[in-house]
């Protein structure tokens, strides 16, 4: 019966380590406590700082998403979670600014394909930033003129806007209705970023309309807008680059997104853990003490983890589905979206039991959590990854109906 002993060496008074460092061994971990220290001033500026975003500039992060072919570092799904999720957790207006670059730089490699080499080889060659505004109320219409195209009008959602070098314009010719995009630089005649994002949320992510006023691209920066472009990526005729950019850029996102959530989630719950060691509540009650607080943050953990294996695992079976050359099915696109949206949910849950156990003596000694509970709100609420257009695809999936969303 010796073997039914316990394990005789645990000790209830060990210091066991409760959550783990995953920034280590990441691009991003030379600048993570630059992101961090600038935190708090990009939120009450609505700017990250001009040397956080030249530290991005010139770290291989901004690579991550382009294949070898392009001079990039072809890194796996997994990966570039992993350094979303550590940067998110630094600062999430920053985070999100990367995630944008990242997921557009991949849907770009996509659409102008092999015969755009070049271009996209020199724009992964020197780490400049590409935004993709085309949000709600985006209106850009298009005139032929010699070798160039015309552009008037403007973008909205142009997340990163203000830091990136360059912008993909979705727009109309006049007087047809085929969508077109075409890729220019922040920095060309006629293209104004307008400052416009008063969200509570991402305050610093720069989410601003970008206006064309008689701006011109070169007819050849100019490719067709297929919707939706995932069905079109798929088609074994479809000519790419490599065959990671026949995963659809949508679903990419939402896994990111869910890998920025998790770590958000898991820096508030760690700050709040070392706030609370040593506070004394009303009566001199030791909060630590409290039977309702342990319980509150085990569930808080337990969800954060829980949130974690569902997204890295959709990260993990994306990264198979490459490195097999399989191509993405509808089940697979809905499979990625649907562990997106689990995993905010979950984390919805802990920044909300986080907050129950901080209480308004914890807010009012001005830890940062107030900053991510606003920046997390932003999450679920992204049209990527919202909830009811995820869950009524998936559920239209599961009765055999077409899941007609285009994108």
């Amino acid at each position: 019966m010796d073997d039914m002993k316990p394990d005789s060496t645990f000790r209830p008074d060990a210091e066991t380590p409760r959550l783990v460092d995953r920034s280590a061994n990441l691009h991003v971990s030379p600048i993570l406590s630059l992101i961090a220290e600038h935190a708090a001033a990009a939120d009450a500026t609505r700017s990250v700082a001009p040397e956080v975003i030249a530290a991005l500039k010139s770290n291989d992060v901004m690579r991550m998403s382009a294949s070898r072919e392009l001079g990039g570092l072809e890194s796996s799904v997994t990966a570039i979670g992993r350094e979303l999720e550590a940067v998110a957790a630094a600062c999430t207006s920053t985070g999100w600014c990367l995630w944008n670059h990242l997921c557009v730089f991949h849907f770009y490699c996509g659409l102008f394909g092999p015969g755009h080499v070049e271009r996209l080889r020199e724009i992964t060659a020197i780490r400049q930033w590409v935004c993709l505004p085309a949000g709600a109320g985006t209106g850009v219409r298009g005139k032929l003129a010699g070798e160039e195209v015309e552009l008037n009008g403007v973008a909205t959602f142009g997340s990163g806007g203000r830091y990136a070098d360059y912008v993909g314009v979705t727009f109309v010719f006049e007087g047809e209705r085929a969508p077109h995009l075409a890729l220019l630089r922040t920095n060309r005649a006629g293209v104004r970023i307008e400052p416009t994002w008063q969200a509570m949320s991402l305050r610093a992510s720069a989410t601003d309309h970008v206006h064309y006023e008689n701006a011109r691209a070169p007819r050849t920066s100019v490719v067709a807008y297929p919707v939706p472009h995932r069905i079109l990526f798929r088609d074994p005729a479809y000519p790419v680059i490599n065959h990671r950019y026949r995963e659809d850029w949508v679903a990419l996102s939402d896994l990111w997104l869910g890998c920025m959530a998790v770590g958000l989630a898991d820096a508030a719950l760690k700050e709040a853990c070392d706030g609370i060691k040593d506070r004394v509540a009303i009566m001199g009650v030791k909060v630590a003490e409290r039977p309702t607080v342990h319980v509150n943050l085990g569930h808080a953990v337990a969800l954060i983890a829980a949130a974690r294996a569902a997204i890295y695992d959709a990260c993990g079976k994306t990264d198979a589905r490459i490195e097999a050359a399989q191509i993405p099915t509808e089940d697979d696109y809905l499979e990625q979206l649907g562990a997106s949206m689990i995993s905010l949910r979950l984390c919805d849950e802990a920044m909300r039991l986080i907050l129950r156990v901080l209480g308004g003596n914890g807010l009012r000694e001005g830890q940062s959590f107030e900053r991510r509970y606003r920046d997390f709100q932003a999450m679920p609420l992204h049209i990527n990854a919202h909830p009811d257009r995820v869950s009524e695809q998936i559920g239209r999936n599961a009765l055999g109906l077409p899941t007609d969303n285009p994108f």
